[in-house]
């Protein structure tokens, strides 16, 4: 036996008591009627989505800084169960699937996590975060009273509460977790379920509980959400929502910061404005916990889409764009906003709101304890602006606004009126040397591989009649290949092919050759096509592929939705008047394509064959280039090609399809005044849906990388372009009736006679750049906005020289915005300062 040191034993027993220490000074997270309850004290908390495998590991500390810059508490995420299982009982939970560091990379900023482990996540994810084996487990029913997926989902779930107890990541053992939440907006499709779904929902609860978290967990959208669980809203606004118990805090765990963007639709957007009312409006009427959905939205790398037909692009308008970019003045203004929350925070927390009317759609809420008052006045009127008394003193409040008083006196804040600066940013073609380029010039080594038409493989089979597409692929490929003979007798001859297929797009190939497409769209992904072909005398071949764009991820029952062509196939208009049904016949099929299996997504194979065939369908192309320098983010402009999916260095960047274009109708101007849908306010119109594609730099070498596509319909590859997103200008239009900025508001200076007065403020992203030129400035009534500002009928002489002399050469430049700077072009006016910069 060794013998032990005294010392040994000493160090050993500290080593111990620190470790236990670690998880006895956790910290207690509890929730009352008010608010979440964190170490005893309750919080007004801001939170936002953030998607850890759409983004990559090295954006991950860069993401969350901003999140935490622009005055968030919470970052929250789902968890993504067929990214982690794909396959049952074997995990991944490496690189972007690394979940542990992101949790703590959110920690290490001093930040909380919501997770939701759900499992089903809906989040236009494919199979809304399902791994499609659960789909073949013999009598399973998802999301219901069913053992056999009660079993798979407590297993899962238990996994991951484990994963995240092993790296005392829960807010009781002193990690960063504050909440999770079980299942995902059941309620909105609860009844389809019939009486298994109280059941179930009740199982769920209690098998969550059991867990022992040490954290409280929510159910969002369910109203019905057994004690302890809380029941929270999503929505564009949440501020009439009320919690299924009076002992529960009002949350709000979804706010839509603006939509997903589908292939074949206009990109949509929410205006700030909007935005900021409904989160003011939430807060005024007793909410205390906000999450944005999302703060970023990031790429929907690989295959990772639902819908089906959602696109690559998952920016949904956030305040951080896809590439982690500021989207400015979203970003800004909400910061604004956060920061006149916080100064309400302690008022908020101590007692409920009164609310009083002050007019019609009008009206004033006020937080007052011994202390403290603080005021929320709403403008809820979409159209007028209005002018109202509250406390003795008059305030102007402009419509669809929210203004926020944090002593009950002075504006802090108006929802309406921005005074963060908008940025203006655009991807140019560059190449090595940073220079501007053709798209031609990418590159001029390319090589091919003819992916075969038909069926190339050994473990083609053969069967009578039309199969459903996932059954058979098990979403293992996109593509399902359906073929089958013809013979026609006599001349050649002019038929009609038609074809009915649950979706989502189809290809017909008559004699190696191809004769039609029919394409489903997000709102109805089934086709139904009479497609019209030749048939030469005697064996005709008929080669259909079929393809998924994302499997469903929402609905009751949105597992057992299908896809592929399940008739009927029919030939029709032949010589003799007669149509043949060939669906029961005996076919042959094939899933996914040869160079899949051949793995030529690598680039690897002896297959290439030198050349460059454009228009061509079913073609692999493959080409190697340098990253484009610097280390602004990169995006690769697919114009010109078809449709089909990209990799880089192996990676997948996701399916392209810059060929499908948004309607022609349905974009125009968008006021943020009155109610958000998802077709409100909506850009791109007629223009391709994507055509610029992530490709994060992580995933690049300084030379020597390789590029992949797999073409289905026909492009020209030598017009694809890399390009770097650069900031074209800096911008702000600020008007004298604007609140001074949050910055310089507080309860000291309140008490000032002289109110402070409002500033436009511009800053240059980068630490070396400086402000270099000042392309606009124009004090009186400009007009427009950032990138065409125009003078008015009243402009002062001077803005231009006092802005230059103000800001050219400095990083940050401020400006009063008022007739003391100026002087006064129009007597009587309320003035503005419009400006637009740029830097180097």
């Amino acid at each position: 036996m060794r013998r032990v040191s005294t010392e040994f034993l000493i160090v050993s027993f500290l080593v111990a008591a620190a470790a236990a220490a670690t998880v006895a000074f956790g910290v207690n997270v509890t929730y009352d009627h008010r608010a979440l309850v964190i170490d005893g004290k309750r919080r007004v908390l801001v939170s936002g989505s953030i998607h850890y495998p759409r983004s990559t590991p090295d954006m991950w500390p860069g993401l969350i800084q901003k999140s935490k810059e622009g005055g968030l508490d919470v970052i929250e995420t789902y968890v993504f169960w067929n990214l982690h299982e794909p396959v049952k009982n074997q995990y991944e939970f490496e690189g972007r699937k690394d979940l542990v560091k992101f949790v703590k990379l959110v920690a290490d900023a001093g930040l909380y996590v919501h997770l939701r482990i759900g499992p089903y996540v809906c989040a236009e994810w494919n199979y809304g975060g399902f791994p499609l084996w659960l789909h073949f487990i013999p009598g399973i029913v998802l999301r219901t009273d069913n053992e056999p997926y009660k079993a798979e989902m407590k297993r899962f779930t238990a996994k991951i509460v484990g994963m995240m107890k092993e790296e005392n990541l829960y807010a009781s053992q002193g990690g960063p977790i504050i909440l999770s939440q079980i299942e995902n907006e059941y309620g909105n499709i609860d009844k389809d379920y019939g009486p298994a779904a109280q059941t179930y929902i009740k199982w769920a609860a209690s098998m969550a509980t059991s867990l022992d978290t040490g954290v409280p967990w929510v159910m969002c959208q369910q109203k019905d959400a057994p004690n302890p669980i809380i029941d929270t809203c999503n929505g564009f606004y949440c501020d009439g929502y009320t919690p299924n118990s009076n002992n529960k805090p009002t949350m709000w765990t979804e706010n839509w910061t603006g939509w997903f963007l589908s292939f074949g639709g206009a990109v949509p957007y929410r205006p700030v404005e909007d935005i900021a009312f409904s989160v003011a409006r939430f807060y005024q009427r007793g909410g205390t916990f906000q999450n944005y959905y999302m703060y970023h939205g990031g790429t929907n790398f690989g295959r990772s889409t639902g819908g089906p037909f959602i696109a690559t692009s998952y920016d949904y308008d956030a305040p951080l764009d896809e590439y982690g970019a500021p989207r400015q003045p979203k970003w800004g203004h909400l910061k604004e906003l956060h920061k006149a929350i916080k100064l309400c925070e302690d008022a908020m927390v101590a007692t409920d709101p009164t609310t009083t009317s002050l007019g019609s759609n009008l009206e004033a809420s006020v937080y007052k304890t011994s202390s403290k008052c603080v005021a929320f006045l709403a403008n809820v009127d979409t159209k007028n602006d209005a002018t109202v008394t509250f406390n003795g003193n008059s305030y102007k409040l402009p419509a669809w606004s929210v203004s926020i008083l944090p002593d009950c006196k002075n504006v802090a804040f108006n929802t309406a009126k921005i005074n963060s600066m908008a940025t203006i940013r655009r991807f140019v073609a560059k190449n090595n040397g940073n220079e501007l380029i053709a798209s031609e010039e990418i590159s001029s080594d390319w090589s091919y591989v003819s992916e075969p038409i038909g069926i190339s493989s050994n473990n083609a089979f053969k069967k009578p009649g039309l199969v459903e597409q996932i059954n058979t692929t098990a979403d293992q490929s996109d593509y399902l290949w359906y073929s089958i003979s013809a013979e026609s007798e006599g001349d050649e001859s002019q038929t009609v092919l038609h074809v009915k297929s649950l979706g989502h797009v189809l290809h017909l190939f008559v004699n190696g050759q191809l004769a039609g497409s029919a394409i489903g769209n997000a709102n109805n992904p089934t086709v139904s096509k009479d497609i019209p072909i030749t048939l030469k005398p005697g064996i005709n071949k008929l080669d259909l592929l079929s393809l998924t764009v994302g499997l469903k991820n929402y609905g009751a029952f949105f597992d057992t939705t299908g896809a592929g062509i399940t008739g009927p196939v029919e030939l029709e208009g032949l010589k003799n008047g007669s149509t043949i049904d060939l669906s029961s016949m005996r076919w042959t099929y094939q899933v996914g394509l040869k160079g899949e299996g051949l793995g030529l997504h690598t680039g690897g194979s002896s297959l290439w064959v030198s050349g460059v065939p454009k228009s061509q369908p079913l073609t692999w192309y493959k080409t190697s280039f340098d990253a484009p320098s610097g280390d602004d983010p990169i995006a690769i402009d697919l114009s010109g090609m078809g449709k089909g999916e990209l990799w880089v260095n192996g990676e997948s960047i996701g399916r392209y399809w810059p060929s499908y274009i948004a309607p022609n109708s349905g974009c125009s101007d968008c006021s943020y005044k009155g109610s958000y849908n998802s077709n409100k306010c909506l850009k791109g119109c007629g223009k391709p849906s994507q055509k610029l594609y992530h490709v994060p730099r992580s995933w690049l070498k300084s030379s020597g990388n390789v590029m992949v596509l797999f073409e289905e319909i026909g492009g020209d590859p030598t017009k694809i372009s890399f390009t770097t997103q650069v900031l074209q200008s800096l911008c702000s239009h600020v008007s004298e009736s604007h609140p001074s900025s949050i910055e310089s508001w507080s309860q000291e200076k309140s008490r000032r006679k002289r109110k402070p007065e409002p500033k436009v403020s511009l800053e240059c992203p980068r630490p070396n750049q400086v402000i270099s030129s000042i392309k606009f400035a124009s004090f009186g009534t400009p007009q427009g906005q950032c990138g065409n500002f125009r003078h008015g009928e009243c402009k002062s002489d001077n803005a231009l020289s006092i802005l230059q002399n103000a800001c050219l050469g400095y990083k940050t430049c401020s400006v009063g915005v008022s007739t003391v700077t100026f002087g006064d072009p129009c007597v009587n006016v309320v003035k503005s300062l419009a400006v637009e910069a740029s830097c180097e």
